[in-house]
């Protein structure tokens, strides 16, 4: 697969990409998410199941803080530095080499430090 991925859908193929090399799209936060800084979001979709209820990618966001409510999602972070607090949980700090579990309706807080890339895999109800 190259840089520029194109998602695909069916059955999950077989693939290696090099993560930060991979050419995103923007993808704008509501702004009601941004709680302070110029935050922006980018991201690939790599693969997408038939059904749309499994997705994994990357996706990279810029210092700043913002809220968001979580999917189930499993994903490592390959660059950057964040903080997640989880409403009525624990603080997860983020940095290469961190894999990290969120679950389905976490309210987040993210606070990022350096601009964060990671891989992920979204699994939707």
């Amino acid at each position: 697969m190259t840089t520029n991925a194109q998602p695909t859908t069916g059955p999950a193929p077989s693939f290696a990409v090099h993560v930060p090399d991979v050419t995103l799209e923007p993808e704008p936060l509501d702004p009601a998410q941004i709680v302070s800084g110029t935050p922006e979001v980018t991201g690939a979709v790599l693969w997408e199941s038939a059904d749309g209820k499994q997705l994994r990618g990357i996706w990279q966001i810029t210092p700043g803080v913002v809220t968001d409510t979580e999917a189930d999602e499993l994903f490592v972070v390959v660059s950057g530095r964040a903080t997640v607090e989880i409403e009525g949980g624990d603080t997860l700090e983020l940095g290469p080499g961190t894999a990290a579990v969120l679950r389905e309706g976490d309210r987040t807080t993210w606070t990022v430090h350096e601009t964060l890339r990671k891989a992920y895999q979204i699994s939707l109800s």
